[in-house]
């Protein structure tokens, strides 16, 4: 279907005088004919320097989604920027991750256009919500701060774990969106590609605070992450908005800076969510843990008390050396027909499930490796 000049028709999602039906009519589909861009525009942003973002349907799972437009600033790219970007964007949609936000599909259109289709968030942003929660004087409690602290490592422990590894870049209480159910979704990364090629990519003063110091110089990496999970975990965990701290009585508009930062830690009332904090903004970027490593922080790592004690006794079972130490039902237990320690027999009919004994010596790796973390 061709396309409908949208950007002199589009309407904001503030402004629907037009009724239901105008925002439902489809603009334009994607070569496929499975993406339908409505008229509707939506707030969502989930890449910087996209420059228009529709509801769109989807209409083998009918279901919404956001339809993305930019602009590359050359409008004829040469072959090599071409192939780059259809793998960065293509390495964009093979991410299935519970805790980030879903793209589903891109291609390339006219005169340096790129579409691409992402997950619709109805919820919105991490922000508005603790937005809301501070206006009411409601602070957040430390069962949902960790909640949500453990679901945004896990993100990111996925980003950095990759092959090769992957930068967020972009993230902040506007790019992390939560559902009605509590789960959270971050929302996509920022490529380098992007921030160098679209015309209208810019940064957002409002959210420089997030970036970390080290940002632009040649040697950052993914503790640039680390540090805007950071300031994300501080403003959760405050009563105001960082950036209403920094302004202060006066009024005037002034953004966070570290020292600032670093004093509203100070006015934490836990002392171990005031270092878990501070630990993330550390200035310097080898002194930041890694996302995997703050997964299994004394504060966020949670083990049933019955599962560390299960895990204890089992290893009591072995010596140093990892040699299963001889008692009576050791060896009552080898001299049993091919070790077999447990039948467990389906009232189906299935094949019964035999628990041996080598099962048994095999499970000293892994419970020394747990007690080894929660010890």
């Amino acid at each position: 279907m061709p396309e409908k000049n949208p950007a002199a028709s589009a309407v904001p999602d503030t402004q629907r005088d037009s009724g239901e039906d105008s925002e439902d009519e489809i603009l334009e589909e994607d070569p496929g004919g499975r993406w339908q861009k409505r008229r509707r525009k939506v707030t969502q942003r989930d890449v910087p320097g996209i420059d228009a973002a529709y509801l769109a349907m989807d209409t083998e799972e009918a279901v919404e989604v956001v339809w993305n437009e930019l602009y590359f600033s050359e409008r004829k790219m040469q072959k090599q920027q071409e192939a780059y970007m259809k793998k960065v964007f293509d390495n964009l949609t093979k991410w299935k991750h519970p805790n980030i936000v879903r793209f589903y599909k891109h291609w390339k259109g006219q005169a340096g256009k790129v579409v691409f289709i992402t997950e619709y968030m109805t919820s919105g942003s991490l922000k508005n919500f603790i937005k809301r929660a501070q206006k009411n004087k409601t602070k957040v409690g430390m069962k949902m701060w960790k909640r949500w602290c453990r679901q945004i490592l896990y993100a990111l422990s996925y980003f950095h774990g990759s092959d090769p590894e992957i930068i967020h870049g972009n993230l902040s209480c506007d790019t992390v969106f939560i559902q009605h159910n509590g789960l959270i979704k971050i929302g996509c990364v920022a490529p380098d590609m992007i921030h160098k090629h679209v015309k209208t990519v810019h940064d957002v003063r409002k959210n420089y605070y997030y970036t970390a110091p080290e940002y632009g110089s040649p040697n950052w990496d993914c503790t640039i992450d680390i540090y805007a999970f950071g300031v994300c975990a501080l403003e959760m965990a405050m009563t105001e908005m960082l950036t209403t701290v920094a302004n202060g009585s006066e009024g005037k508009s002034k953004l966070p800076d570290h020292a600032a930062m670093m004093g509203a830690i100070d006015r934490l009332d836990d002392s171990g969510q005031r270092e878990f904090i501070r630990s993330c903004l550390a200035f310097n970027k080898e002194d930041r843990p890694t996302a995997k490593e703050l997964l299994m922080h004394d504060l966020l790592f949670d083990v049933h008390p019955l599962k560390v004690f299960a895990a204890h006794e089992l290893v009591k079972l072995f010596d140093s050396k990892g040699q299963l130490l001889e008692t009576s039902y050791m060896s009552k237990l080898r001299s049993t027909s091919e070790g077999v320690f447990a039948e467990i027999k389906h009232s189906d009919g299935r094949e019964p499930q035999l628990h041996q004994y080598c099962h048994f010596v095999a499970l000293f790796v892994l419970a020394s490796r747990f007690t080894g973390n929660v010890s």
